[in-house]
């Protein structure tokens, strides 16, 4: 579907066509899915807050000003709802480290096995670091999309990304 159809999709959405949600949202839902998984990394817990995300996307689907912004939206509102929970059972940390060079880090994680490797330790990294990553990797994002899902400037995201990268190899690096 070219992306001027997923803006009529989402303009006659707006306008109270519920087909229009609904196609809408099949095509983000497992999107989201896998994205919340990898944040909470509990399935239960995943549809929890996919369902509350959804909620929450019909809801304010009127106020999107731009329909072409949709899918950052989106991933916003999720982001926003895994962190919800997150302070809810008193787990979300802010750990950041602001100081740390983007451009000096190699390509990440291009191997498939770390690939694994990395989903698997993914819960053990810090939530921020955990939902770039997770966005920009594993859900394809850029980190200008990034940046609008987590609601942060781009040198932000960036900082959060390397941040998560040097924790993920420091993980990496010590598993057996």
């Amino acid at each position: 579907m070219s992306p001027s159809d997923d803006i009529r999709s989402v303009v006659r959405a707006q306008a109270g066509d519920l087909a229009a949600f609904e196609h809408i949202l099949r095509d983000i839902e497992p999107a989201l899915r896998r994205y919340l998984g990898r944040l909470l990394g509990a399935r239960g817990l995943t549809d929890d807050v996919l369902q509350e995300a959804l909620v929450r996307i019909w809801r304010g689907l009127g106020w999107l000003e731009e329909p072409a912004l949709f899918r950052a939206w989106a991933y916003r509102i999720a982001t926003r709802e895994a962190y919800r929970l997150l302070r809810r059972e008193r787990r979300h940390e802010e750990a950041v480290a602001d100081g740390v060079e983007f451009e000096q880090l190699a390509a990440p994680f291009s191997d498939p096995a770390a690939r694994l490797d990395l989903e698997s330790t993914m819960m053990r990294i810090s939530p921020l670091a955990r939902t770039v990553l997770a966005a920009h990797y594993f859900e394809g994002l850029s980190l200008e999309e990034v940046a609008a899902v987590v609601e942060a400037p781009l040198g932000t995201v960036k900082s959060r990304l390397a941040s998560g990268l040097k924790q993920a190899r420091a993980i990496l690096a010590t598993a057996p």
